[in-house]
């Protein structure tokens, strides 16, 4: 992402009401399905212990968790994201409180799980994030290590790219693009295989969540304030 991309940039905050569903805890993270998911969005309800899934209208499709029950290596101790692969099979981010990646049915039903907490291979210290990229790999923010790790979605370690500044969100692009956020603050752009191909200073203090839209805008969820940025191709 070069300073061209930069070169219209707007800011705003939107206001809406809770569902009751929600109320009780923080929400780490909101993602909407792609692909075969289209029109589900994903809810790290992370003091409540559950992701939460809905449809656009707001309809509760499913909860995956036990509420209010933190378990230690199980699902879930405070999560941080979860992620879709497009044949429906979701991944999650168990962060806060355990070092762990899940993997469950599109119907909720608990399949595998890998990681602990420590610094070498498939360990974690706050797995932030987590996505499907387009070759069907894990890519895992390693947020106190200071890493992206890349994983096949069986668990193997595949690669560790480095030189980030506790890592808190990516997304990918059309073209392969992996686009990482972190609290230098920076947004760094990598290639498929990981090389760094960019890196752009677009947020204030750290964006929290990265999103992409239709037509190659870029969103921020930025904190302290509490905003969103909006980047907007040139």
């Amino acid at each position: 992402m070069s300073s061209a991309a930069e070169s219209r940039l707007s800011s705003f905050t939107n206001r809406m009401e809770p569902s009751s569903d929600l109320m009780a805890g923080a929400k780490s993270s909101i993602r909407m399905g792609s692909r075969s998911t289209l029109g589900i969005g994903w809810i790290a309800d992370r003091d409540a212990h559950q992701i939460i899934v809905f449809d656009l209208s707001g309809q509760r499709l499913l909860r995956i968790g036990d509420r209010h029950q933190p378990k230690w290596e199980a699902p879930f101790n405070h999560p941080t994201r979860a992620a879709a692969a497009p044949d429906g099979a979701v991944f999650v981010a168990d962060g806060y409180g355990n070092a762990r990646i899940h993997e469950f049915s599109p119907e909720g039903d608990w399949r595998s799980s890998f990681g602990e907490i420590g610094a070498g291979p498939r360990q974690f210290m706050t797995p932030h994030s987590v996505i499907v990229d387009r070759e069907r790999r894990l890519l895992v923010c390693d947020r106190e290590n200071d890493r992206v790790q890349v994983f096949t979605r069986d668990g193997l370690w595949l690669a560790d790219w480095k030189s980030l500044c506790r890592p808190m969100d990516l997304c990918q692009r059309e073209d392969g693009v992996v686009l990482v956020t972190d609290q230098v603050p920076s947004v760094t752009a990598f290639a498929p295989d990981g090389a760094r191909i960019d890196r752009a200073r677009p947020s204030l203090n750290g964006a929290h969540g990265i999103a992409l839209g239709r037509t190659g805008e870029i969103y921020l969820a930025e904190i302290e304030p509490s905003s969103v940025t909006k980047l907007i191709p040139a």
